[in-house]
């Protein structure tokens, strides 16, 4: 059948373009975990709006070697500073040494920073103590960064919706339809679920990609304790009418999803993204029930192992 592209035009409308422009090549716009596949450049090489962001969102490991490292490095060269200045101008039990006196330079050093005391080493002149005082000052306001980065870190809402691996071309009601299902990793309660859906087509003229929303079964829920089954049915208005398998391979097509909803343990939105290529998609298949029958105590158990797994149709 040819390519239904003239339809896709007449749909398309400034409303349709999610922002990530002109796609070429079979590469996917949105990658399974919500990012994108795009490289940005020309941007300055030192951008200190960038540090917070890059503190915040940064991996664990990552994070936790960046505070290492910077504590570290403070560490030796106030280490070095006092060195400069003379370990004579320290009370201390060291010998006369160079790496005995770094050792007691850089040992009261990560004392003075972290403003637990000097121990057995202590100023005993006015250039020394006006040194460790400065040290201290710096260390204060250092973890007090450190504790904001951190409460950042663990207080920025972060949704844990889980799609499913596969999405399905599955019988629905008279009809087919496209679909996939999500569910909330975590226990707290997302309410107020805004699912979105679009398509990506590549023109078979021009290269590029055409993108337009498709109508959804049920574009939004006020409560998410269960799975949540998003439908697309493939009806004569659907840019997927009399499309098969092939047709979407050869057009290079991408389901991209955007799901939106109220967390109500922070109060805030929280957002989440994905998208299925087109060898992402089990065809005459459907989706296994999660949630299991309510028990004596009027019970129903949600079992997440179950939300990949599906059954012939």
């Amino acid at each position: 059948m040819p390519f239904p592209f003239p339809f896709l035009r007449r749909l398309a409308s400034p409303s349709d373009d999610l922002g990530l422009g002109t796609r070429d090549g079979p590469s996917r716009g949105v990658n399974k975990d919500g990012s994108f596949n795009l490289r940005r450049t020309g941007a300055p090489r030192f951008r200190p709006y960038e540090l917070f962001h890059q503190l915040i969102t940064m991996s664990v490991p990552r994070f936790a070697l960046v505070l290492l490292a910077g504590n570290l490095i403070a560490n030796l060269v106030f280490a070095g500073l006092y060195l400069a200045v003379g370990m004579e101008h320290f009370d201390r039990t060291g010998g006369p040494a160079l790496l005995d006196r770094f050792q007691d330079a850089f040992f009261f050093s990560a004392q003075t920073l972290t403003t637990v005391g000097n121990g057995s080493i202590h100023p005993v002149s006015a250039l020394a103590n006006g040194l460790a005082a400065l040290e201290s000052l710096l260390g204060l306001m250092g973890f007090a960064l450190a504790c904001g980065l951190l409460y950042g870190r663990f207080s920025r809402p972060d949704a844990r919706i889980r799609f499913s691996r596969k999405a399905l071309m599955a019988p629905y009601q008279d009809m087919t339809a496209f679909m996939f299902r999500i569910v909330n990793e975590r226990s707290n309660q997302l309410i107020e679920l805004e699912a979105h859906v679009s398509l990506s087509l590549r023109d078979p003229d021009t290269g590029s990609h055409v993108f337009t929303t498709l109508a959804l079964e049920r574009t939004r829920i006020n409560l998410f304790p269960s799975n949540w089954t998003i439908v697309h049915p493939i009806d004569p208005a659907s840019p997927l009418h009399g499309m098969t398998e092939r047709d979407l391979s050869e057009a290079d097509a991408e389901f991209i999803v955007l799901i939106k909803a109220f967390d109500d343990t922070f109060a805030q939105n929280v957002f989440a993204r994905s998208s299925y290529k087109s060898d992402e998609i089990a065809w005459r298949m459907r989706f296994v029930p999660m949630v299991s029958p309510r028990d004596a105590s009027g019970m129903a158990v949600v079992d997440l192992a179950l939300l990949d797994e599906m059954e012939s149709a």
